[in-house]
């Protein structure tokens, strides 16, 4: 079976099934640009592309559908929609397109959605957050701490996403806590593509503790203005690493 040709990046591992094989195959070609906006892709010739059946292929289309990549139309085919149309906040699709070219930008455009809600969300953490989540908070906080040195970025990336979790879901805000997801997907994208020191700046790993403590102390203030340094140092780091 020919896999060959630009739809084929980011693929799964065989046994995933095919209808995994052809999503994955396309997802990241559309987001990639390989098909730009407005290319009409045929069914039939996807069926003999990947070697599947109709309902195989009906069911990725209808996977990128709903991320709005694509729309289907009886007669014309799957046309590929303006970017501006795209689920953006998708985390399937962040990890398409941070996969890409365009991983500099978007991992600045991720980072400053970050660096204008994490704050705010950091703040309110420390006026709601219950014992629990601090507990959690600062558990993971010295876990990154214990994680960041010796080149051990997988570790310390399983604490910093669930930190940053713990900060939106501690804030009392739905929406804040329904940003976890694409948070840990820039966080993941990032150490995933090596867009991180091979350990990670001393001074944020400092600031998670010092987050972590004015949550438990209720200073509301304290822990936004130490939440927006890490933001900020984040976009120092992509300015030297992402040029």
């Amino acid at each position: 079976m020919d896999e060959q040709g630009p739809e084929g990046r980011g693929q799964r591992p065989r046994g995933r099934g095919l209808h995994d094989r052809v999503l994955e195959s396309l997802g990241p070609a559309i987001t990639a640009g390989d098909y730009p906006p407005g290319t009409v892709l045929r069914t039939d010739e996807l069926e003999r592309r990947y070697d599947v059946s109709r309902t195989v292929v009906r069911e990725a289309v209808r996977v990128l559908e709903s991320m709005h990549l694509v729309e289907s139309r009886r007669r014309v085919g799957v046309t590929v929609r303006p970017t501006e149309e795209w689920d953006v906040f998708d985390p399937q699709v962040i990890r398409w397109r941070l996969a890409g070219p365009d991983r500099p930008r978007q991992l600045r455009s991720l980072t400053a959605l970050r660096s204008a809600i994490e704050p705010a969300a950091a703040g309110l953490a420390a006026e709601h957050a219950t014992p629990e989540q601090c507990a959690e908070l600062t558990g993971h906080a010295l876990n990154m701490v214990a994680t960041s040195r010796g080149q051990q970025l997988p570790a310390y990336l399983v604490h910093d996403v669930a930190f940053h979790r713990v900060v939106l879901r501690a804030s009392g805000n739905e929406m804040f806590a329904r940003l976890g997801d694409v948070v840990a997907e820039v966080l993941t994208g990032r150490t995933q593509h090596r867009v991180m020191f091979s350990d990670p700046d001393p001074e944020a790993v400092t600031l998670h503790v010092r987050v972590a403590e004015a949550v438990r102390a209720g200073d509301a203030e304290a822990a936004e203005r130490f939440t927006k340094e890490i933001t900020v140092g984040a976009l120092r780091e992509l300015d030297i690493l992402a040029p």
